[in-house]
């Protein structure tokens, strides 16, 4: 009863401070959804719904020192819902076959892949001898062919190799087949050859329109401000990255400030900041309005308005439409009064966000932006107050942007390094020489050129926009050039970074003295961190490339294919080296196209190619065989029709030696990885066409 009391005690302290808490009670019940190997039924959201109701009622008819707990519950609750209800909502066709030949379809988005190629989405698509019932909603396609003048809303015709979205790389690891369930897409692949004109522009609906205008405004910046540094200026602009190559991109990436080029919570912030103040010193100019109007409401509402038109330019996607929320929250706070930075809009900024979008939480966007927002309402909440009379004038917003850039990237540091494998350990003395000049610079700019665009003005703020962004890019050219700049990181488990944000969200939102005890969780996290270990040997889910550990690093059974893969194993290891020179570590690379390695207590054999199947003379019964055809032996196999049900592999130690782990076992039976799309994938296989990349 002594402890009842104390957690009694404990809860009333905190009145009037609980609702920062419910995002993260919801965040807890869409993770746990997620984190499910089996796919609740029908009995099940039933019971979780009751429950919701039930217990939001007893929570508001009958409020008691322990209702937090019980509305903690209904809201982890509430997260499981709204989770499985947007990935039944999203559900559409997808491809359960591998496909090469003919794809025509209508261009909803353009980007840019990790090769550096044109990327673009079709819907409305068509494939040859294909059953309309099984067209997927959505294809995209890398274009590796001649270059092509792609045109939002035009309808295109190509050759192209398809396949479903792909599973793991590594059991546990990022799953794109889910990422994709998400977006719509039910098939990716590539094509070489040209891409033709099938109908022209059909821009009837407003989204097409809108994409048109913004590809217009795209290649018309690009037009004024060519290379990287107008591809830098669409993508701030429109969201529209296809002008970037990728070694300025590498550099964004190797010093930190790969956030100015995503358009999130920094610019739409900066742009309503600076539309709200210019919009609020235009008016006080006015004395008639400035004595009679509520101009600090009025500069809000046209904050708004141009920070909705900016995301509807920018393309809505995920990251913006979480900053937009976040701004307008700030924004309708300062309308009816009230506090518009506090952990409260925060808060709520994050609830919409969950509600609209659960699959959000999964994104290392969502995680970041909102990792850095309360750390930094949380430590200027704290220094509200603060005598800072003894500094000189000059030295304050130093100070203010020393220090937003040190609390956000403390807060968003371990995010990076658990999603991205690597740190950047001067990412803070770039951000300190580059933020104040996208705040300063490049965002005033931006919004003047598109006040002058329509008398045709926009040159001369195209041009100052150009020399901040050209600052920016040397900067972090200079920073991604020094040794030591992008240092790497072992993944982590898969426990390390829940345990980790709750106890960061502990110190943060608790009150009183023991929100210190957010530390312990946090200790442990980076414990398990620095301990974590990674698997003895990975295979690909085609069985055509095999890494085993060595004392050297990471051994690829291959210097080339399947180079996706192959650089994603060697990041999560933390190793910097290319697959070439993984593939020389091979400890004993033996003759013909067979590759062993020494296991406890067996073998690992390679068998890639049907010249490797013809040579393989059978093997122990410890021994393991990976093989893209079919083999026959009385060891534990892995051809390519058991790859297909079991996805790629990991190989780890146990208590009675090693044991292998497969995607499907992490993964589970989910409404994105049904076995039946597998077995029909099989049935359609033909080892002739060429996985897509």
């Amino acid at each position: 009863m002594r402890e009842l009391a104390w957690v009694e005690t404990a809860l009333w302290g905190q009145r009037g401070h609980l609702f920062p808490w419910s995002p993260v009670c919801v965040a807890a019940g869409i993770g746990l959804y997620f984190g499910l190997r089996i796919e609740p039924g029908l009995t099940v959201y039933a019971v979780l719904a009751g429950f919701v109701l039930c217990g939001g009622f007893v929570s508001w008819r009958w409020p008691g020192a322990f209702t937090p707990l019980l509305t903690g519950l209904v809201l982890v609750a509430l997260g499981v819902c709204l989770a499985g209800a947007r990935a039944h909502r999203v559900e559409a066709p997808k491809l359960d076959f591998r496909y090469y030949g003919p794809v025509e379809g209508r261009i909803v988005a353009l980007d840019r892949s990790a090769s550096d190629a044109v990327r673009m989405t079709l819907d409305r698509v068509v494939l040859r001898d294909t059953d309309p019932a099984r067209l997927p909603g959505r294809v995209r396609l890398s274009v590796h062919g001649p270059e092509a003048d792609l045109v939002p809303g035009q309808r295109v015709m190509t050759t192209g190799h398809l396949s479903p979205p792909s599973g793991p790389a590594e059991p546990g690891g990022f799953d794109f087949r889910r990422h994709a369930w998400f977006l719509g897409l039910g098939a990716v692949g590539y094509t070489r050859a040209p891409v033709v004109t099938a109908a022209p522009p059909d821009r009837g609906e407003l989204s097409m329109q809108i994409f048109g205008l913004r590809m217009a405004i795209s290649d018309a910046i690009r037009a004024r401000l060519p290379g990287d540094t107008g591809g830098f200026a669409a993508a701030v602009t429109t969201g529209d990255r296809s002008g970037m190559g990728q070694a300025a991109l590498e550099a964004l990436r190797a010093s930190n400030l790969a956030h100015l080029l995503a358009i999130s919570g920094l610019h739409m912030g900066l742009l309503a900041g600076v539309v709200y103040g210019g919009l609020r010193f235009a008016l006080a100019l006015i004395p008639p309005i400035a004595l009679r109007w509520p101009i600090r409401k009025i500069a809000a509402i046209g904050a708004l308005a141009a920070a909705a038109v900016y995301l509807a330019l920018s393309g809505g996607n995920v990251a913006t439409e979480r900053a937009f929320i976040m701004v307008a929250t700030a924004l309708v706070a300062v309308l009816f009064e009230r506090r518009a930075l506090s952990l409260r809009a925060v808060a709520m900024a994050a609830l919409i966000v969950l509600t609209l979008r659960p699959e959000a939480l999964m994104s290392p966007g969502f995680q970041m932006s909102f990792a850095a927002t309360t750390a930094l309402v949380s430590v200027f909440t704290a220094l509200r107050g603060r005598d800072t009379a003894r500094l000189p004038v000059w030295a304050k917003p130093a100070m203010g942007v020393f220090l937003s850039s040190a609390i956000a990237g403390l807060a968003t540091a371990p995010v990076s390094a658990a999603h991205f494998n690597a740190m950047a350990p001067y990412g803070l003395l770039a951000n300190l020489v580059s933020v104040p000049v996208m705040g300063s610079v490049v965002i005033p700019a931006a919004v003047a050129a598109a006040c002058l665009a329509p008398f045709g003005l926009e040159g001369i703020a195209l041009h100052v926009m150009g020399l901040g962004l050209d600052w920016i890019l040397a900067v972090a050219t200079e920073v991604a050039s020094w040794e030591g700049a992008r240092r790497p990181v072992i993944a982590p488990g898969p426990a390390v970074l829940p345990v980790l944000s709750l106890g960061a969200l502990w110190i943060m939102l608790w009150q009183g003295r023991l929100r210190w005890a957010g530390a312990l969780p946090m200790v442990l996290a980076l414990g398990l961190w620095s301990g974590a270990e990674r698997p003895v040997a990975l295979v690909a889910d085609t069985g055509g490339l095999v890494g085993v550990m060595t004392e050297a690093g990471r051994a690829l059974s291959k210097p080339r294919g399947a180079g996706f893969v192959a650089g994603i194993w060697l990041e999560n290891d933390g190793d910097l080296v290319d697959q070439a020179t993984a593939a020389a570590r091979w400890p004993d690379p033996g003759e013909g196209l067979i590759r062993r390695f020494a296991l406890e207590g067996g073998t690992l054999i390679h068998v890639p190619g049907k010249r490797a199947a013809r040579a393989f003379e059978g093997c122990a019964p410890v021994d393991i065989v990976i093989s893209t055809e079919r083999l026959d032996g009385t060891c534990d196999i892995f051809d390519m029709r058991r790859l297909l049900d079991t996805g790629s592999l990991s190989v780890l130690p146990g208590p009675g030696g090693l044991r292998v782990v497969t995607a499907h076992e992490v993964s589970g039976q989910r409404l994105w990885n049904g076995a039946t799309v597998k077995r029909r994938q099989y049935a359609r296989l033909d080892p002739k066409v060429p996985t897509p990349e």
